[in-house]
């Protein structure tokens, strides 16, 4: 049975215990509080096993991810009772590394991620690749460098001593990517603490820009001399603005690598994981309609993997190890 220890009470608790012992009554209250954190700790997390099927995703914007993923959720579960499986719950990391203590401690059973993060996972904490997905239709996709027409930058390799501009830690295209492509070229990266920062003149200097759009902006006002983004936000005019794109050159894109991966935990049911991948896969190819209108409209469809997905994946896998150990 789980128990709690003492350590968790707060320090002042058990200054005022110690100081005085001789007050039973305070000596009461000390066990009546730890007797409600044995009861709090007591209290399982949910997990397949228990009937409950927990779906992950790393996000910075819970909000607009949880909706899409609660109707997916629940059109699986639906199919998934005669295995056990009566509830699905929606939990939302951080980052990798949070997500990672979800999946290591047995809170999450499936985490639909990017490439670069399903990699980070199945690195920390022994994840395993389920299938893969298409977001709003998408199935690959890949890098895009920008730089103004008249910066005088040419290639990546005119960005020793220059800035880029990347979204966020978690971002596949417009992080991982970049930084593997540099740091193959031998070009150092060097974390800048603001816009007014320059890097080494050996090495490129690197900030986040938090959206696409403050990438593609920041490049056009040349305040950073190239900004990384996918071929979608690229294609997209509420990410790069139409006014923005006669002053942008593209300098290179990047191979294509899968947009979305479905990792699940090593030790869920092997029941209950083929299962849900049968339900995954089958999404989208009923005739009869059996994906509920609002599901097929996000477009999302999953697959199993091919020989190219797994080389595209090994290729993330060994660049997302090196950004991890030379950057991180």
């Amino acid at each position: 049975m789980p128990t709690a220890t003492l350590t968790n009470l707060p320090d002042y608790w058990l200054k005022v215990v110690e100081s005085s012992n001789v007050n039973r009554i305070l000596v009461a209250t000390r066990a009546l509080i730890v007797g409600l954190l044995v009861a709090v700790v007591a209290v399982p997390s949910a997990r397949a096993e228990d009937g409950v099927l927990v779906l992950g995703r790393v996000s910075d914007d819970p909000k607009s991810h949880y909706a899409g993923m609660k109707l997916l959720l629940d059109h699986v579960v639906e199919r998934m009772h005669d295995v056990g499986i009566r509830e699905g719950r929606v939990l939302m990391a951080r980052d990798a590394l949070q997500m990672a203590s979800y999946l290591r401690r047995g809170r999450v059973d499936w985490v639909s991620e990017t490439g670069a993060g399903a990699v980070l996972l199945q690195e920390r904490a022994n994840a395993e690749t389920l299938l893969l997905s298409e977001r709003n239709g998408i199935r690959r996709y890949r890098t895009i460098y920008l730089a103004r027409r008249d910066s005088g930058v040419k290639s990546l390799d005119d960005l020793r001593g220059r800035r880029i501009a990347f979204q966020n830690r978690t971002s596949t295209s417009a992080y991982y990517i970049p930084a593997m492509e540099l740091l193959s070229r031998d070009i150092p990266l060097e974390v800048l603490g603001s816009l007014g920062d320059q890097p080494g003149p050996d090495a490129a200097g690197f900030l986040f820009a938090r959206t696409e759009r403050n990438i593609a902006t920041w490049v056009h006002k040349g305040l950073v001399d190239v900004g990384a983004v996918s071929n979608l936000d690229w294609a997209n005019p509420q990410h790069i603005p139409e006014f923005f794109r006669g002053d942008l050159v593209i300098l290179r894109e990047s191979q294509d690598v899968p947009r979305g991966v479905e990792v699940v935990r090593r030790d869920l049911d092997p029941v209950v994981r083929q299962r849900l991948h049968d339900v995954l896969v089958a999404i989208g190819k009923d005739p009869e309609g059996g994906s509920p209108s609002e599901l097929a409209r996000q477009d999302q469809r999953f697959f199993d993997l091919e020989e190219r997905d797994r080389h595209d994946l090994q290729w993330l896998r060994s660049g997302v190890a090196r950004v991890s150990a030379e950057i991180e």
